[in-house]
This record gives C-alpha cells, structure tokens and sequence, in this order.
C-alpha cells in the first residue's frame, strides 16, 4: 500500500523520519513530500535515504534535471491518484490553515486537494497556537472533512513552554494510520465471498437493462477484507474499478451468472457479503436480432431473477450472511422485512436519495439492522470506513 508522507516546518520535523522507519515495518510503501520550511529542519536526503526515492520538495522543477516540465507539473495529480492515504506529520498551524480553507501554494497543498485517499494529520506546534481559536476551528473543519487527527501530546516544547503541542509518538501515529487503511489482521484464516456492482440482463444483442450501481461499495468490503488478512473472492458485475490486490476476481454480467458464481464458491466462506445491485427481473426474451424502431409503444415482458440472498439465507450453514437494501422510503420497515424474509444475519440500509449516500460517492450513510432487533446508525464516512464497520460487525456475530 502506498502512503504520501507530508512533513512541515516544525522542530518535530526530524522526528518524521522514525515514523517512516514504522510505516515500513508493515510493508508501506511512503513517498515523503517536504515543504520549503520543513527543509530548513531536515535535509531531504534523510529521507531519500530512508525510503530510496526521491523527495518531493517542489511543485515544480521536480524533475531529475531540476527544470520545469510537463511530467513534473502534474506530479501531484500522479501522486494523488496512487496512494492508498495522505499522511502530515508534523502538521504546522500554518498548514492546517491551508488545508482547511482550500489554499494550494505548494506541492502538499495542491496533493490535499487532487487527492481522494482518506488522510490522517499530526499537529505539532507551540501550545498558544495549539489553543487558539483560529487553529481549533481550522481542526474542526477539517474533522467535518473526515479528516483524522492525531492530537499532539502534553509536555515540555521546544519553545520552552509546557502544554498540549508536542507531536504524538510515531507508534501512536502509526496505529492511526493501521487503523484507517483497515490494516489489522484479525480476519486470517478467513475467507470472505462479496458480490459487488451490478448486473447486466439482455434484451437483444446491443441493450441491456441494468442499474446505477458503480460497486464502489462491495469493492471497498473486498478491499478492507484484503487488508485485514481475509481469502477474498469477488464475485463482480461489470464496473469500472480497480481490483483490489490479492483479490480472487470472478467477473459475471447476469443475475444467473452471478448467482452460478456465488454457489460455486459459498461452501469455502466463512462469511457472504451481498453488495451487488443484482436485477430483480430481465426481459423474459432476449431477441437474437436487434429490435427495430416501430411506430408505436413497445411493450416488455419482464420475469424475476434468481434470488440469490434467500437461497443461501434458506440454508442451514454456520457461514454469516450480510445484505444490502438500497432504498427511497421507509428504510427501516424495509430493511427489517428484508432481513427477516431473506434469512440474512445482517441488512445495511442506506437512503439512496441523501447527500452522500446514493450511487456512484465515495461516501455513503448506512445503518446495519441485526437479527437481535439492533439498528446501528453510521454518520457519514467514506466507503472504506462503512466496510470496516461491516466486518467489524460480522465478527461480532455469533451462529447457533
């Protein structure tokens, strides 16, 4: 997994390179970006030297020959798009200003905004700043964000001064940082099935009916599975996604496909997670031939699609069993039928007509109903952290 690095001026600037040192330990991959003052604290040849590669320390000029170019104009835009988190430690004032009202004047600030990895941020400064009004609310913004913030710890600064401001132990950063990208193992030994995106039924050789569904959210329970050290098979219909390493990919179009898939490989999971938007009917005649443009309605004969939830839910397995329920009203009466008519262990519900929790974000608004009569309520947060509290969640279920 790969992680960008932002290091700031601050006197705990040299302490970053400790960090890097624990990042490696669990296999990260950093690539360190340092800010003009943060090279006045520490060369970026301690860094280069740590991580073999080279620091960037410009927006531009940041080629091998030092001048200006093309590919070292959009080296953010590169860097954006490839790391798995956004990591600044030390994080001056100065930068969580920056950060929190969109100013982009150098490399790590135009990386903040091009960027859609999840971010953790350590502050370190003097403890007046630390309290002050303007750097608080600045912090509360950037929580707003989702934005994970280490706190910095009390003691005595290099100001001087004693108070809240010093930048928090490496180990406890690190552990943040483990904790976003979902990088604990306690899910070795198992093997977890998901279905994600949706599913494509024929109506002639170039139509289809179909869904919204990007399977951003089943790749992001397969993603978080991998990481947490699960066998994942993922069963998906046809997206745009990248798949997720480690990942057993078993690409599908229709509802009979995927459903072939999924008893093909339930007996080796431990778990079933049902994300994909499979289609409840398809056209009951799939013509060999286009269908030609008449001059009146066209009317279709529609019939339901295997129903692949219930199926496994009817079986008797000691494997868990979580769906998903995409809905528009009344979404707990819904989920609740849902979960009880389909057998499931578990139901997450989200609103898809909601700010950030409809088709396509990268954000979503769920609630996980239980077959012990719980609703658990998820505020907004990005998809990779619904599907930790997912898996968080099966771990807790316990089967007869």
């Amino acid at each position: 997994m790969k992680i960008a690095l932002g290091v700031t001026g601050g006197v705990a600037a040299y302490k970053a390179a400790e960090l890097v040192r624990r990042l490696q330990q669990e296999k990260l991959d950093v690539q360190v970006v340092m800010t003009r003052a943060a090279q006045e604290f520490v060369a970026p040849l301690t860094f280069a030297a740590i991580t073999g590669k080279k620091v960037i320390t410009e927006m531009f000029g940041a080629g091998e020959s030092g001048a200006a170019n093309v590919e070292s104009a959009i080296e953010h835009i590169a860097v954006a798009q490839r790391i798995d988190l956004l990591l600044v430690a030390p994080a001056t004032a100065d930068i969580l200003g920056k950060f929190a009202h969109g100013i982009a004047d150098d490399f790590l600030g135009t990386l903040y905004l091009a960027t859609k990895a999840p971010m953790v941020v350590a502050p370190a400064m003097n403890v007046n700043m630390w309290e002050h009004s303007a750097t608080q609310a600045n912090l509360a913004t950037l929580r707003a964000r989702g934005v994970h913030i280490v706190d910095p710890d009390e003691g005595y600064l290099a100001c001087g001064m004693t108070g809240a401001g010093r930048l928090a132990a490496a180990e406890t950063i690190a552990q943040k940082v483990f904790e976003v990208l979902g990088l604990r193992r306690d899910l070795t030994g198992k093997t977890i099935l998901v279905t994600a995106g949706p599913t494509r039924e024929a109506l002639d050789p170039v139509r289809f009916l179909t869904n919204r569904s990007s399977g951003k959210m089943g790749y992001a329970v397969a993603e978080a599975a991998v990481r947490r050290g699960a066998r994942v098979i993922l069963v998906s219909g046809p997206t745009e996604l990248k798949i997720p390493e480690a990942a057993e990919w078993v690409p599908v179009n229709t509802a009979e496909e995927m459903r072939g898939a999924v008893r093909s490989h339930a007996a080796e999971a431990n778990v079933v997670i049902m994300a994909a938007a499979v289609a409840d009917y398809r056209p009951a005649v799939a013509h060999a031939g286009k269908l030609k443009r008449g001059g009146g309605r066209l009317t279709l004969e529609l019939e339901p699609t295997p129903d692949i939830l219930a199926e496994l839910g009817r079986e008797q397995s000691s494997r868990i069993l979580v769906g998903f329920a995409a809905e528009t009203d009344r979404i707990a009466e819904n989920a609740r039928a849902k979960l009880a008519r389909k057998g499931a262990d578990m139901i997450v519900a989200n609103d898809v007509t909601q700010e950030g929790a409809g088709f396509d974000t990268d954000t979503n608004i769920v609630t996980l109903f239980l077959r012990d009569g719980r609703d658990i309520a998820l505020p907004k947060m990005s998809k990779l952290d619904v599907a930790n509290r997912i898996l968080d969640q099966t771990l807790q279920i316990k089967k007869p």
